[in-house]
C-alpha cells in the first residue's frame, strides 16, 4: 500500500498555457499537502522535463498553442513506450474526453475546476501510479534474485561437472589442466565458427566430459604403457558409449551436449572413426570441434607410451598427416580455422600446460 507521506511526496507537473490555471491548481494541491509540484506553460518542454524528473503525475491541458496535449501524449509514449503513462488531462470540451482516454490519458479534470474533483482524481491516479512503480521495482528485484539464483545453480552444476571430469582424469598424469585446455580450445573454435553464445557456453562446460566413459575401462587397459592388443583396443573404444550412457537421458542441456560429445568425438569426417562410423555432417558439430581439439591436446601431452610433441610438430601432423592422423579426418571448415589461428591454440596450451 501507499502511505500518506509517499502520496504527498509524489512528483506532479502541471502543463497549461494559462498561468492563472497553473496558479489555481498549485494552490489547491499545496493546500492539500502535496509538496513536490512543478509547472510549465510550454508544452514543448514536457518531454525533456519528464525525462529528467520522471514525474508521478502530469496534469496536461489539451488546448495549447504550438503543440496541443494530444501531441504531448504521443511524445511521452516515445519516452516510456511500455510504461504506465501518468497523464491526467485538463479540458473544457466534453467531446475531447473520450479522445484523450483513447490517446493514453488515464483520467480527466473538467474546467472550470472543482476542488473536490481535482483532489479526488489526483489522489486516485497518483496512488495507481505509485503502486505501479512499486510493482515494477519489486519485479526488478525479483528478476535480479532469479538471475542470482540461476547463476548460483549454474556455478554449482559446473562444479559438479568438473568434479565428475576430475574423477576420470585422476587416473591420468595430466590432471586438471587438460580440462581447462579442452574447454578453452573448444570455446575458441566455437567463436571462430561464429556460433551462438549459448552453444559456445555449453561447449565450454560440456567438452571436458568427453572421456567420462573411461571411468568404466579397466585400469590395466587404460593405464597400459605399451600398445594395446586388438581385444584391448575394442574395450578401450567402448569408453564412447559408456560415456554417452552415463550422461544421456538427462534434462540438463550441458549433460545432453556432454553425452553427444562423449559418443561422437572419435568419429571422423571421412567416416573412418568410431563407434558408429559416422561421416561429415552426420557427426554433431560439438563432436567435430572436440575431435580436433582432443587430437591436438593428446599429441602435445606426454603419455606413458609417447613423448610430448611441440606445437609446430603437431600442426604439421594435423595439416599433412602421419601414420595415424590425416587431415581428411577433420571437418575441412574447422581444420581451416584451426590452421589459420593455430597460434591461439599454442597460447592456450602454453598457459594451461607445459610448453614444449
Amino acid at each position: 500500500m501507499i502511505n500518506s507521506t509517499e502520496m504527498l511526496s509524489g512528483k506532479i507537473l502541471i502543463v497549461d498555457d494559462q498561468q492563472f490555471n497553473i496558479l489555481l491548481l498549485e494552490q489547491m494541491l499545496s493546500n492539500a499537502g502535496y509538496s513536490s509540484i512543478s509547472s510549465t506553460t510550454y508544452p514543448t518542454e514536457v518531454c525533456v522535463l519528464h525525462s529528467t524528473n520522471h514525474y508521478d503525475l502530469i496534469l496536461l491541458d489539451l488546448q495549447m498553442p504550438g503543440m496541443d496535449g494530444f501531441e504531448v501524449m504521443e511524445k511521452l509514449k516515445e519516452i516510456e513506450p511500455e510504461d504506465y503513462q501518468p497523464v491526467l488531462v485538463i479540458t473544457a470540451q466534453p467531446n475531447h474526453k473520450l479522445h484523450a482516454l483513447q490517446a493514453g490519458a488515464k483520467d480527466f479534470i473538467s474546467k472550470p475546476f472543482e476542488l473536490s474533483e481535482v483532489l479526488a482524481r489526483v489522489h486516485n491516479l497518483l496512488e495507481v501510479r505509485l503502486l505501479h512503480k512499486k510493482l515494477k521495482e519489486y519485479n526488478g528485484q525479483l528478476e535480479q534474485k532469479v538471475q542470482d539464483r540461476t547463476s548460483e545453480l549454474q556455478e554449482s552444476n559446473m562444479e559438479t561437472l568438473y568434479t565428475l571430469t576430475r574423477a576420470v582424469e585422476y587416473k591420468d598424469e595430466d590432471i586438471g589442466t587438460h580440462i581447462q585446455r579442452i574447454s578453452e580450445c573448444t570455446r575458441e573454435l566455437g567463436r571462430l565458427l561464429h556460433q551462438e553464445e549459448v552453444f559456445i557456453n555449453m561447449l565450454f562446460v560440456a567438452s571436458p566430459l568427453h572421456d567420462v566413459g573411461k571411468i568404466g575401462i579397466p585400469d590395466h587397459i587404460l593405464l597400459k604403457p605399451g600398445a594395446l592388443t586388438s581385444e584391448e583396443w575394442q574395450i578401450m573404444k567402448g569408453h564412447t558409449t559408456i560415456g554417452a550412457n552415463i550422461l544421456g537421458n538427462r534434462n540438463s542441456p550441458f549433460l545432453k551436449m556432454g553425452a553427444e560429445i562423449a559418443l561422437n568425438h572419435h568419429e571422423r569426417w571421412d567416416g573412418g572413426g568410431y563407434p558408429n562410423g559416422l561421416k561429415e555432417n552426420d557427426i554433431p558439430l560439438s563432436a567435430r570441434i572436440m575431435n580436433i581439439c582432443d587430437i591436438y591436446d593428446a599429441l602435445r601431452s606426454k603419455r606413458p607410451y609417447k613423448p610430448a610433441l611441440s606445437h609446430l610438430e603437431v600442426l604439421d601432423i594435423i595439416s599433412n598427416g602421419d601414420e595415424r592422423t590425416r587431415p581428411e579426418h577433420f571437418d575441412p571448415v574447422i581444420l581451416h580455422e584451426f590452421k589459420e589461428n593455430h597460434l591461439t591454440f599454442q597460447e592456450i596450451y602454453d598457459e594451461y600446460g607445459v610448453a614444449v
